[in-house]
């Protein structure tokens, strides 16, 4: 039992040696000490320094440092990530940061969608095409004169669909 009792503190010594050896991204970029129960460190860690510098820029040491203590343990990670993320995005773009990613996917969305249905409709145009021939030729004619054809939207031009994204 009393082995147990010194490796346990044989592990806490090493774990405070190797954070006072190495301490987390924030503690570094706010050069201060890193203690054994330092909120940042599990979110922060060394090799990531560009991680809390985005963060610290956008939002603050001491705000980030109220969020998270506020915040039960388990909630603080999610907390963390969202953070990061609004935080890349205000670097990337000042003005609009999250919201301006989000408006452009949107309007991916929305471009990709209007190409989607035009090509959905080349589609079916192009099958009933094909298939026409099929029909004049099978179907009797009772007068022996061809009939006029119906145009339906399926009956345009490829130029009326707009342009094709075939080759």
């Amino acid at each position: 039992m009393k082995e147990n009792k010194n490796s346990d503190n044989n592990n806490s010594g090493i774990r405070k040696q190797s954070v006072a050896a190495s301490p987390c991204a924030a503690c570094k970029l706010l050069r201060r000490r890193c203690s054994e129960d330092c909120v940042f460190a599990p979110y922060f860690p060394a090799e990531e320094p560009h991680k809390f510098a985005n963060v610290h820029r956008v939002f603050g040491a001491s705000n980030v440092n109220k969020m998270l203590q506020e915040l039960p343990e388990h909630q603080r990670g999610d907390a963390v990530s969202s953070m990061v993320y609004e935080a890349n995005a205000r670097v990337r773009d000042p003005v609009y940061g999250c919201v301006g990613a989000i408006s452009s996917l949107q309007h991916q969305i929305d471009v990709l969608q209007a190409q989607l249905a035009l090509t959905q409709a080349e589609v079916v145009h192009l099958r009933l095409r094909q298939a026409q021939p099929m029909i004049n030729t099978t179907s009797p004619s009772s007068s022996g004169s061809p009939k006029p054809k119906d145009h339906t939207f399926f009956d345009m031009d490829q130029a009326s669909l707009g342009e094709s994204i075939w080759p």
